[in-house]
């Protein structure tokens, strides 16, 4: 069965760096476009950023842009973020996603704090 596992949130203080990963197992990785969403306390689930099947063409969010890195290793069926420059309004939880034949997938997702 499809799982995503994300690891790597934490506690950062502001300006800090985090990576965040998203291990997946039970189907073709290298052939899934794959996404990072986060959701903060009282807030819908957005959209951060996504990766094409090869990595060849990444979007993000207006509001990581220029500061987080979206890529994979699709050997390692890995999908990463780096987040830089972290601001408090970055706090949520992190979740790593796909669709396949039609069926969302989600990992359980990873908290990040961004806090002084």
């Amino acid at each position: 069965q499809v799982q995503l596992v994300e690891s790597g949130g934490g506690l950062v203080q502001p300006g800090g760096s985090l990576r965040l990963s998203c291990a997946a197992s039970g189907f073709t990785f290298s052939s899934y476009v794959m996404y990072w969403y986060r959701q903060a306390p009282g807030k819908e689930r957005e959209l951060v950023a996504g990766i094409s099947e090869g990595g060849y063409n990444t979007d993000y969010a207006d509001s990581v842009k220029g500061r987080f890195a979206i890529s994979r290793d699709n050997a390692k069926n890995t999908m990463y973020l780096q987040m830089n420059s972290l601001k408090p309004e970055d706090t949520a939880v992190y979740y790593c996603h796909t669709k396949r034949a039609g069926t969302s997938f989600w990992g359980q997702g990873t908290q990040v704090t961004v806090s002084s």
